[in-house]
């Protein structure tokens, strides 16, 4: 298939680059819809901000001066509240997780048939290991540097659709913890 500028050295990364950001964009697009544009992920993000703002006020209070068990017991409501809100919002942000994931499902199969086996950029270096294995996957050769459409396209993914959230504003709340799965807390052991 020729594409206009096929003729151009670095066209094909130029095609997977700008597919990649377009898919964002429908990514994000599809989150607007079913999430970020709802009162109830307003209001659970919200929360999350006055609850995260509220513990650090009370963290910094409490290193000032003794902390008394009253004020101990405040610190960990606030902190409950916050782990249940966040949880919440993930269990809520998941609900538009599998559109999105079909959305690159499909996208990625249509660029592997596209660009299989082909070369679309040249990597300045030589990757280790496990990432010469991702970034020379389906290519033919031995030349290290040689990248394939799929390390490309996962670089681009994550990197735009992230820098694309905060762009628009809907990245997490600061007080947002680790989501779905947050890390034990210590103090319960």
């Amino acid at each position: 298939m020729a594409y206009p500028f096929s003729d151009f050295k670095y066209s094909d990364a130029l095609v997977v680059v700008g597919i990649s950001f377009c898919t964002a964009i429908v990514c994000e697009a599809i989150s607007w819809v079913l999430i970020y544009r709802t009162n109830s992920y307003n209001n659970l993000r919200s929360s999350i901000d006055k609850a995260s703002k509220k513990l650090e006020t009370m963290k910094t209070d409490s290193n000032k001066i003794n902390i008394k068990k009253s004020k101990t017991k405040k610190i960990d409501r606030v902190e409950t509240s916050l782990k249940e809100s966040s949880r919440d919002l993930s269990l809520f942000k998941f609900k538009s997780g599998g559109v999105v994931a079909m959305v690159l499902f499909v996208v990625f199969g249509l660029l592997n048939s596209l660009f299989e086996g082909k070369v679309v950029a040249k990597l300045p270096f030589t990757p280790f290991g496990l990432v010469m294995k991702m970034s020379h996957r389906g290519l033919q050769g031995s030349d290290p540097t040689d990248c394939s459409m799929a390390f490309l396209y996962f670089l681009c993914s994550i990197s735009i659709r992230t820098n694309l959230q905060k762009f628009l504003g809907f990245a997490p709340p600061r007080g947002a913890g680790a989501g779905l799965f947050p890390m034990p807390d210590p103090k319960t052991s």
